[in-house]
């Protein structure tokens, strides 16, 4: 479901913090100095479809294309709770949703009010070079290949170091190649989103490992998070292009990035099957494809009548034209959300200041 919603921290201990947040509206941080664009961080996954919102809005309206820099979802967000003011992000895209840390993190630095907007969804792909065979893996498979510790191999209940080299160490069935896996860094979302969706998802596959969770979640995400670091996954930075690059490069490796980039590169690059389920648009969309996620992006609430062309912003990237279902982000791999939604969330932009409180 699309959401827009404000969350509104209010310490009553401390009201003079709240109207000092609210008086910079028409303080020093939006004084004489104030930006004449609007100013993006965040995420490598929705950065192309933000640069291409952004292009549109700059050609057609009065107000000067937004600046976007590609951070990760985790620097974005870093960035965008440091403060209030022109020396900070408007807005910052994620391809997870924001936590509840990070919302702690923006209301100590007197960012108390954000506007959610979630814009579609998007897979993750673990893909490889056409010069090669498409992979079908299933999520227990991406666990062994990828997971620091894993239940031993002998069967007994416990954990070791991970010790599969080879596909085929896995399963017979797969390729007798060397395990090498190009992906994001800790602060992306893309990376999250696959630790919860592919890693875990294989984790809870063992009984034993999945009745952990009920009484020791900590524990549990610990198992099922934490990624070998004996070289068979490859941190390629915030880049996704590159990871395409070195796939080019070397066909025998996978890289993982979100579907859009799949979409955009298939020409060289091809997707694994994951739970007898190809990455394409309409598996997305249905739901019938394992590894997939919501994206957002986040507006300082406080920034949006003091930096021009927010609001408009706001319309143009949720505008039908953008993200509907016949939108020109579909044409970019964007999976529009179900008609519903994106009507509920149009309705939700045209009364920004009308937005329902939430805590989160």
């Amino acid at each position: 479901m699309m959401e827009i919603t404000v969350f509104l921290r209010v310490n009553f201990a401390r009201p003079l913090v709240l109207a000092a947040g609210f008086a910079l509206l028409n303080g020093p941080a939006f004084g004489q100095a104030a930006r004449d664009y609007i100013s993006i961080v965040g995420s490598s996954t929705v950065y192309p479809f933000a640069t291409v919102v952004a292009e549109q809005f700059g050609r057609t309206t009065d107000f000067k294309t937004p600046k976007i820099e590609s951070t990760g979802s985790g620097g974005g967000l870093k960035l965008f709770c440091t403060g209030i003011g022109v020396d900070h992000p408007d807005v910052t895209n994620s391809s997870r949703r924001i936590k509840a840390s990070e919302v702690e993190m923006c209301a100590e630095n007197g960012v108390e009010q954000i506007v959610e907007v979630k814009i579609g969804y998007d897979g993750i792909v673990l893909a490889n070079s056409t010069e090669t065979a498409v992979l079908e893996l299933t999520l227990r498979q991406v666990f062994l290949a990828l997971a620091k510790d894993v239940p031993d191999p002998g069967g007994a209940r416990k954990l070791v170091p991970n010790p599969y080299q080879k596909w085929s160490d896995i399963d017979p069935g797969l390729p007798a190649v060397r395990i090498e896996v190009l992906g994001p860094p800790p602060t992306s979302g893309t990376r999250d989103a696959f630790a919860e969706l592919a890693m875990e998802g294989g984790c809870k596959t063992f009984d034993w490992i999945k009745a952990i969770k009920s009484e020791d979640k900590s524990r549990f995400k610990a198992i099922c998070h934490a990624v070998r670091e004996d070289g068979r996954y490859i941190e390629a930075g915030e880049n996704d292009n590159l990871i395409v690059q070195k796939l080019r490069a070397n066909p025998d490796a996978l890289g993982i990035f979100g579907f859009s980039f799949l979409d955009q590169n298939a020409d060289v690059v091809q997707g694994s099957i994951i739970n007898g389920s190809g990455p394409t648009f309409d598996a997305i969309a249905d739901g019938d494809y394992a590894v997939s996620r919501p994206l957002y992006f986040y507006v300082k609430k406080a920034h949006v009548d003091a930096i021009p062309g927010i609001r408009e912003y706001l319309e143009e990237f949720t505008g039908e034209r953008a993200v509907g279902q016949e939108g020109y982000l579909a044409d970019r791999g964007l999976i529009p959300l179900p008609e519903d939604e994106y009507e509920a969330v149009v309705a939700s932009v045209r009364n920004l200041d009308n937005l329902s409180l939430a805590a989160n």
